[in-house]
């Protein structure tokens, strides 16, 4: 071993808590890298694994009724490679132990072929008997919730019949990794579940004996998706099609590829920030260290030693801790990673994962880690390389101060002559001190830039639960109804209030950009389920014209008095064009609105419609889901106040998690920056301190400007750290912006507070840290103190 190499493992040992510090903010950077990357690819591995294996469709296409033999023609369209048709209904299920009603969606199963698309993974059990009306297999997700094993019993209504169905299996499908109920915001396993069932009994259930109701198709390797779908739709037209479309909008998909987006724009946002401390860190640590081995760096150039093995002894310094920082962050980040990937898994219902985290991922981490740390060392190791010998073994000039304006100020203020040797310290080496302002920002920032999910959240709840649907339940009716279904649950026991509504599927255009939505009809005036303009302020909906979601305004690039075209996916598929009229506020989907009345004109038809809000008594709520499960006319049912119980639970089962590990994050950022510079604000003003302790200054008092020196510099850092955090938030909104949903930017004051809260705490342990090592000082250590 070279004299250079035992040199850098003595600067290591002695160095170690600083070195260990730098490592823990370089592990934290490459963690938040690994994690976003790898659990990313594990998703995404794992989605395409299961949709090859279970062969998911490409193409999908709800209709009313189309004879079976018409699946043989849709077989033919240029590019299909499968097609399976089937049955698919909603039913109303009335589940033992439960009060209120749960809804499923009754998928048929082939009786006499194989299945050729959206394979069933059976967990346990057998599938239905060909033509046995009873037995059913249901999906693991429902039957967890529910605690069904085959042998298990509940009731169904179906197309206003009940049925006991008997489950004789448990499966996943890649249809349903992301199973949600009509109406719900979030999952509910417990009160949604698919339901699999012989073809031939489903179809007779439903009248449809020798047809299908719905209609998947997978596509060849170089099929255009766009041509199939437009040929589909002009075949279905004739059999009640509702509009084909492809894998971007099928719900499942959807939802998954959201979130992927989101993992990766998190992979994106934070690992820079944790490596641009690092860097910074890096180079304070390094400037003072050379600064420290001005000497020592004269003596091995006069003894022989070349600029360039001078300047690689440091480098290999930093080499070091950033290799020990990338092991740390690799080690951590694969063990978050693959419980992410885990808790992930289970969320959107896997059958198996796939989580392998590939060594390029980890040269990735490698290699970006060692490129903040050498970045950081760049200017320090240039001042090596260029120090002549000769200047380098000569102290360096003793710091100059003056008496000036600021003096006179001190002295008027009656400032303690302490405190203007802390401020003094803090101006002569602005450069210094602004790094690591900046560095303590950065934790503020982070802290800041995750914490302010919680108000975002809180308004998102409010408006969505609170403001704008206010009913207590929603009745979703098995197909359209007279204005007299209103009565009719009206006359509900407990039921308060009652306001119908209409759900038109539809195409909305405006030039070439489109999107399938449904325009949702309500009635003039409606309170329990309103529409909130800007301002989340209620509108009226005007006798003509469409209501937008600002999102899908934004799509469509429309604004107020705007025309667009709307194409009905239901009876003659008529296109009509209706001007824009509001402009409404919205964060879950692309939403439309009409006043009931416009839409069913546009429709062509009566007073009818698709469902009914309802707000009933909660003394008679029993009374009420008992006589709504034999209901025959309802097809499902939405519950606001479990639904918001889900949405919360799902979003703390989540949110909690990632929000502890960005707030571990933030502070080891906070200690590593405080730390090193409390370290280095020590060696730098060792002489002072020793003069001051022989002049008789206690301890605590010597230490007290150190400290004192350290809570300035945290408390000049938080506003900064404030404003970034803020732009990390925006620059999270953006990423994380989707069609399914938006999520509004609100940092309340304890965002701030909390933030600046924890880094403080953290600066405080890293301060009283270092102040043992002045406590420790004695006076013959103190008068061997040199520069």
């Amino acid at each position: 071993m070279s004299a250079l190499h035992r040199k850098l493992l003595r600067d290591l040992v002695r160095l170690w808590p600083q070195a260990l510090a730098i490592a823990l903010v370089m592990a934290a950077g490459a963690a938040t890298l690994i994690l976003g990357v790898g659990t990313h690819a594990s998703l995404r591995d794992t989605r395409t694994a299961y949709y090859e294996r279970n062969r998911f469709a490409d193409v999908f296409a709800d209709l009313t009724r189309a004879p079976a033999v018409f699946a043989d023609e849709i077989a033919h369209i240029p590019g299909v490679a499968a097609v399976e048709p089937r049955v698919s209904k909603l039913a109303l299920l009335d589940l033992p132990g439960m009060v209120e009603p749960a809804s499923a969606m009754m998928v048929s199963l082939p009786d006499w072929r194989e299945q050729r698309l959206d394979l069933l993974h059976m967990v346990r059990g057998r599938k239905p008997t060909p033509g046995d009306d009873r037995e059913v297999v249901v999906s693991e997700p429902f039957a967890k919730a529910n605690r069904f094993e085959p042998g298990s019993t509940f009731s169904a209504l179906i197309n206003g019949r009940k049925r006991v169905l008997e489950i004789v299996g448990v499966a996943l499908s890649p249809e349903f990794v992301y199973a949600m109920g009509p109406g719900d915001l979030m999952p509910d396993d417990r009160r949604f579940g698919i339901v699999w069932m012989s073809e031939k009994a489903l179809a007779a259930a439903w009248d449809l004996t020798g047809a299908f109701s719905t209609v998947h198709i997978a596509l060849m390797r170089d099929a255009s998706e766009a041509d199939v779908v437009q040929r589909l739709d002009g075949m279905l037209t004739r059999y009640g099609g509702l509009g084909a479309y492809g894998r971007k909008d099928q719900m499942s998909h959807a939802f998954l590829d959201a979130e992927m987006k989101q993992l990766e724009a998190m992979s994106r946002i934070l690992p820079p920030i944790f490596l641009l401390v690092a860097a910074f860190l890096v180079n304070m640590t390094l400037t003072r260290l050379i600064a420290l081995e001005r000497e020592q760096i004269g003596l091995l150039k006069a003894l022989g030693y070349s600029d360039l093995a001078v300047g690689a002894h440091y480098l290999e310094f930093v080499g070091a801790i950033a290799v020990i920082g990338s092991i740390l962050g690799v080690g951590f980040g694969t063990w978050l990673g693959n419980g992410m990937a885990r808790l992930y898994g289970d969320f959107y219902h896997f059958p198996f994962l796939v989580f392998r985290m590939e060594v390029s991922t980890w040269i990735i981490a490698l290699a970006v880690t060692l490129t903040a740390a050498f970045g950081g060392a760049a200017t320090a190791v240039a001042a090596v390389v260029k120090l002549p010998p000769a200047v380098a073994m000569q102290p360096p000039a003793p710091a100059r101060y003056r008496h000036g304006l600021a003096d006179r100020l001190y002295r008027l203020l009656a400032v303690r002559q302490t405190l203007v040797m802390v401020v003094r310290h803090i101006f002569h080496k602005p450069l210094r001190s602004l790094g690591s302002i900046f560095g303590i920002a950065l934790s503020v920032s982070v802290l800041v830039g995750t914490l302010w999910v919680f108000g975002s959240t809180d308004l998102m709840i409010d408006v969505t639960f609170n403001r704008a649907n206010r009913q207590d339940s929603s009745i979703g009716f098995a197909r359209e109804r007279s204005w007299s279904a209103l009565s009719d649950v009206a006359a509900l026991p407990g039921v308060l209030t009652v306001e119908p509504y209409r759900s038109i599927p539809v195409k909305i255009r405006n030039g070439t950009v489109e999107r399938r939505v449904a325009i949702s009809g309500k009635p003039r005036g409606g309170d329990l389920s309103r529409v909130l303009g800007r301002g989340f302020v209620p509108v009226t909906l005007p006798e003509e014209g469409i209501a937008l979601s600002d999102m899908l305004a934004r799509i469509l690039r429309v604004e107020v008095g705007d025309l667009v075209e709307v194409e009905l996916l239901e009876r003659d598929r008529r296109r009509v064009e209706v001007p824009v009229t509001v402009i409404i506020e919205g964060y879950l989907g692309l939403d439309a609105y009409m006043d009931l009345a416009a839409a069913n004109r546009m429709m062509r038809e009566g007073a009818l419609i698709d469902g009914v809000h309802v707000a009933y008594d909660e003394a008679k709520r029993e009374a009420y889901f008992e006589k709504l499960k034999t209901t025959p006319v309802a097809g499902f049912v939405t519950l606001q106040r479990i639904a918001l119980m889900k949405f919360r639970e799902t979003l703390a089962e989540n949110m909690y998690i990632m929000i502890a590990v960005y707030v571990s994050l933030g502070m080891i950022i906070a200690f590593g920056v405080v730390y090193n510079f409390a370290r280095i604000s020590l060696s730098e003003q060792g002489r002072e301190m020793a003069s001051l302790r022989v002049l008789g200054l206690s301890r605590g008092e010597v230490s007290g400007i150190l400290l004192a020196e350290l809570a300035l510099l945290t408390l000049a850092a938080q506003p900064i750290g404030w404003l970034i955090g803020r732009g990390i938030a925006e620059a999270m909104v953006r990423a994380f912006e989707s069609e399914l949903y938006r999520v509004p930017i609100v940092v309340l004051p304890e965002v701030y507070a909390q933030a600046s809260g924890v880094v403080i705490l953290a600066a405080l342990v890293s301060a009283l840290v270092v102040r043992r090592r002045v406590d420790r000082l004695d006076l013959i250590e103190v008068l061997k103190t040199r520069e």
